[in-house]
């Protein structure tokens, strides 16, 4: 609201956000705003901003026909208490418009009571006289019967269409005690609090400026997200990098420059200090509040000599905050506009995402996805299998980020393998010229059989040994249509006795025992075909030890 007694050297400048760059917890806002300067201006106003600004982070610049100094900024906090004049309005046209319903359920209500009491009347008028009729047989006793059912349908319709309305005037009531509670907290004054910034400048003369205000902002947060798109035909995976923005700052980015940073501005730059950590017994004290059950209060914690308090800084206010003192703009520093497109840039470990086209995040808290960039990565595409487990077989994608693509930040992906939605996961930091794996879940076109095809225990004991013998057969079928790499997992029993001995007798394809009873073959089967593997091992030990957890 402009004061119209407001001083010819104080002009508002009307200004509007024209870029954002967003953090992973605040946000830088630009704000611009063009004025026309008679010489005599001594401050320029911006008015309404957001109190989650932070001051301290405001600075001030500009461009113009004329030569204009920046001497300083002030942040003043701004409290006004002006109702809400339409909802107010709204709110009273709804109370009258259901007012004037209850006056006429009212009436309604009057004329049923009076024709229900006329019917009254009229029975205790006729009791009489059909009672005389009746007994001179001047009436039958159907006539009569009639008369007193008519007299009754007529009374039971009457109170029962007055109760209904009754019933809607106690809806209404409720309504309308709703409507007048919300009309009171309409129209009791409560305090609206901004800031106003003050730029303290000094022009040169008359001519065209064009005031540029920089801050930071709190409530706005972005996060990356993926969609990730498995083409098994072409052995592609489409990678959809999106960005979930949300802010709460009290200001709508609508058609602005939006620029996503990975940069994290509110850390600082001095490393923290490391303070001595004291350690020590408690005083008598302090013990028998900690023995007593009750925590020690804050005032016996600051003096225990052998717990040390701790100070805060204090960190100091921003009522002023100067700029470049003498920092003086002609005609000739002028730059022109420039259209910048879709830009992603990597300083060191900061990485930017300068977006094409304006974003238009409102300040509601919620999420709102953008979509940075859109690319197709090739793959190669490996199953895995734990026949032991499942007999089905996993398909994953072994993807590899461009060498000059753009580095993946953490962030939840997921994952579609031919339009069919698999699941989630967590997408970790992938650099240029990394690799990264995809699981796509299970995949129905290898069937795996698994079969114990041996359990033979020696009759005849070998060194004082009891011999079990186990032979597995796996079969596994491709029933694909192109040939399909496959690294399949079994693992024998470890013991954890040493008079227990696991051995690996066998196994085709031959390969080596691993690490924890692990064997790992990688085997190529043709389209539509079949393969097998086997395995054999015993487990040896005194006749008279029992083993536990040989579950085969």
């Amino acid at each position: 609201m402009v004061n119209p007694e407001t001083p010819s050297w104080r002009k508002t400048v009307e200004s509007q956000i024209v870029a954002v760059t967003a953090y992973s917890d605040k946000a830088l806002v630009t704000r611009k705003g063009k004025i026309s300067l008679s010489g005599t201006e001594r401050e320029l106003v911006i008015t309404t901003l957001p109190v989650t600004l932070e001051t301290e982070s405001v600075r001030v610049g500009g461009t113009g026909t004329v030569g204009v100094r920046l001497l300083g900024i002030n942040c003043d906090r701004i409290y006004t208490t002006e109702p809400v004049a339409e909802r107010s309005a709204q709110l009273t046209r709804q109370i009258q418009q259901l007012e004037t319903e209850k006056r006429h359920l009212q009436a309604q209500v009057d004329a049923l009571t009076l024709q229900a009491k006329f019917i009254e009347g009229l029975s205790e008028k006729t009791e009489e006289p059909f009672a005389q009729s009746l007994s001179r047989k001047n009436l039958s006793l159907s006539e009569t019967l009639d008369f007193l059912n008519f007299l009754g349908s007529q009374y039971s319709e009457y109170a029962i269409a007055s109760g209904e309305c009754k019933n809607q005037q106690q809806e209404l009531d409720k309504q309308l005690q709703a409507l007048h509670n919300s009309l009171q907290v309409i129209q009791t004054p409560h305090p609206q609090e901004s800031i106003s910034l003050v730029a303290l400048i000094e022009a040169t003369g008359e001519g065209e400026f064009e005031l540029e205000v920089s801050y930071i902002v709190n409530y706005a947060s972005w996060t990356p997200l993926y969609d990730l798109r498995l083409n098994s035909t072409n052995k592609t995976v489409n990678l959809n990098y999106l960005a979930e923005v949300t802010q709460n700052t009290g200001e709508d980015w609508l058609d602005i420059e939006l620029t996503l940073s990975t940069a994290k501005p509110g850390l600082g730059t001095i490393p923290p200090k490391l303070q001595p950590w004291y350690i020590d017994a408690p005083t008598p004290q302090v013990w028998r509040s900690l023995t007593a059950g009750r925590s020690p209060s804050r005032r016996q914690l600051a003096t225990s000599p052998s717990l040390p308090a701790i100070s805060a800084t204090a960190v100091p206010s921003a009522a002023g905050i100067p700029l470049e003192e003498e920092a003086e703009l002609t005609e000739d520093s002028l730059i022109a506009a420039e259209n910048v497109g879709s830009e992603i840039s990597k300083e060191g470990s900061i990485v930017t995402f300068k977006l094409n086209g304006g974003g238009k995040i409102p300040s509601d808290g919620t999420p709102h996805k953008i979509t940075i960039f859109n690319d197709d990565y090739p793959c190669n595409l490996d199953y895995v299998a734990m026949p032991r487990l499942v007999s089905f077989a996993y398909l994953e994608a072994n993807v590899k980020n461009s060498s000059d693509g753009v580095t993946l930040l953490p962030g939840k992906a997921s994952i579609f393998r031919d339009d069919i939605f698999i699941g989630t996961t967590q997408l970790e930091n992938v650099a240029p010229g990394q690799e990264f794996k995809l699981n796509l879940g299970i995949d129905e076109g290898l069937k795996i059989e698994r079969d114990l095809v041996e359990r033979q225990v020696d009759k005849k004991l070998i060194g004082n040994q009891r011999r079990t013998t186990y032979t597995y057969r796996l079969v596994i079928t491709n029933l694909l249509n192109q040939e399909t790499q496959l690294k399949l997992t079994e693992q024998l029993p470890i013991s954890r006795n040493e008079q227990i001995k696991v051995r690996l007798n066998r196994s085709n394809p031959p390969i080596q025992l691993g690490e924890m009873g692990i064997l790992e073959w990688t085997i190529t089967i043709p389209a539509q075909r079949k393969q097998e593997v086997d395995y054999q091992f015993t487990v040896e030990h005194p006749p008279e030890l029992t083993v536990i957890g040989l579950n085969i």
